[in-house]
């Protein structure tokens, strides 16, 4: 279930990361990016933290996917696809440069895609 703007606001209050605080604040403005701000504003065992293989298993070729939390190496990908999250682990972030896929932070997707079209948000349910 998506969080209310304002139990979001009240729990992005107690995040000490700059960066966090700033993400969750930009997914918030934009309703399409609201369920990232519900997951990244919760407690840090709330964020999805996914495997390089298991996102492989669940993307198809070409899409952007969305990560409300960390991406983490085990796994390979064997598409292109654009992926985003909160943070990528250094191997993570080396095998997903070597398949050719991109990367890039939610902040930085936001500004340039406010509107989420053609964005699929992997929450992990």
């Amino acid at each position: 279930m998506i969080k209310s703007k304002t139990k979001i606001s009240k729990q992005a209050e107690k995040k000490t990361s700059g960066s966090l605080v700033d993400t969750i604040i930009a997914s918030k403005k934009n309703d399409a990016w609201n369920e990232v701000a519900s997951i990244l504003s919760g407690p840090r065992k709330g964020r999805i933290n996914m495997n390089l293989g298991e996102i492989n298993r669940l993307s198809k070729a070409g899409e952007t996917i969305v990560i409300p939390g960390k991406v983490l190496s085990q796994g390979e990908i064997d598409k292109k696809i654009k992926l985003v999250a909160f943070g990528f682990s250094e191997m993570a972030r080396e095998k997903i440069l070597q398949s050719k896929s991109e990367i890039e932070s939610i902040s930085e997707e936001i500004k340039k895609n406010p509107s989420a079209k053609g964005v699929r948000i992997i929450n992990g349910k």
